[in-house]
């Protein structure tokens, strides 16, 4: 169940979105400033509002929140309050996006329950939701290959690539970026960062192919491998010197030891070789210890 505050533009387009991702009609309520927005209602409606419109005897955000899994915000401050966050589902998700201050604070949030899992817009709290983090990879993939237009499944191809990269380890230079605190997917890490450089990397190459796969692309890449490797060379002068230097050492991977093989970094660093064909690593330590780290 899913409850949207806010039905503007942005509201009305994430919750289409929300739907075409496979949320069930049935299950998504969105709420305006004159309350639910549900079938038969003449107040405030719209052709845009008509299509999210609820079959549901539910008239006010309090009543919509009450058994809620999700709650995704693009309205205004202090809509939510602690005594509707006390009535939703079970490990509920509160994404409250509006800015600059949230439909409510994580603080409050927290104070009625721990299980809450929670995102706003700010860059003070974990799991910032930034448009920088989709719109320019999504422009960047569509141009490379010369889009006809921007399509669904482009869409829901940025979605997945930032999903997926969220459960990526993340590189020390990110880390470094926020604050030095180790960073990894959980309830606190659902997005990736926006300046982690990887993003990039991710989202454009699948929205590129996805534009392939869907028929919009008038100018396709021959390599997706390849496209990757020149969207690398644009960040930076170093990359493009060292996908020589790779390239040599996946020709001939070496087997190399490393002695402080229960080191966190050791250990990513090895994962990350072993995964690129880079080289055989061998990670001198306790096996238990260190298969534990790479779980």
């Amino acid at each position: 169940k899913v409850v949207f505050s806010g039905a503007g533009a942005a509201g009305i387009a994430c919750a289409k979105f929300y739907l075409s991702l496979g949320v069930a009609p049935e299950n998504l309520l969105m709420v305006d400033s004159n309350g639910v927005i549900y079938e038969g209602r003449t107040e405030g409606m719209n052709p845009y509002k008509e299509h999210v419109a609820g079959k549901t005897d539910a008239r006010t955000l309090a009543d919509a929140m009450q058994g809620a899994d999700v709650f995704a915000g693009v309205s205004v401050k202090g809509m939510v309050t602690r005594e509707m966050v006390a009535t939703m589902a079970e490990n509920p998700i509160i994404f409250a996006m509006a800015n600059p201050d949230p439909e409510i604070l994580p603080e409050d949030a927290f104070a009625v329950r721990s299980d809450v899992i929670m995102a706003t817009g700010r860059s003070d709290y974990p799991n910032q939701v930034n448009n920088v983090l989709g719109f320019p990879f999504i422009f960047r993939g569509a141009l490379d290959v010369a889009a006809s237009g921007i399509n669904e499944k482009m869409k829901h191809a940025a979605a997945y690539a930032l999903a997926n990269l969220a459960k990526e380890d993340v590189p020390d230079s990110v880390v470094r970026a926020y604050g030095g605190k180790p960073i990894q997917f959980g309830r606190e890490y659902l997005i990736p960062k926006p300046f982690d450089y990887r993003v990039l990397l991710w989202e454009a190459p699948a929205v590129a192919e996805a534009a392939i796969e869907s028929g919009v692309a008038r100018k396709p890449y021959a390599s997706k491998e390849d496209y990757i490797r020149e969207l690398e060379n644009r960040l930076s002068r170093t990359r493009q010197v060292m996908h020589g230097v790779f390239d040599q050492a996946i020709i001939d991977p070496r087997r190399i030891v490393f002695p402080e093989g229960e080191a966190d970094k050791i250990v990513r660093a090895a994962k990350i070789l072993a995964e690129e064909g880079i080289c055989t690593p061998v990670l001198l330590g306790s096996a238990a210890k260190i298969n534990k780290m790479l779980s």
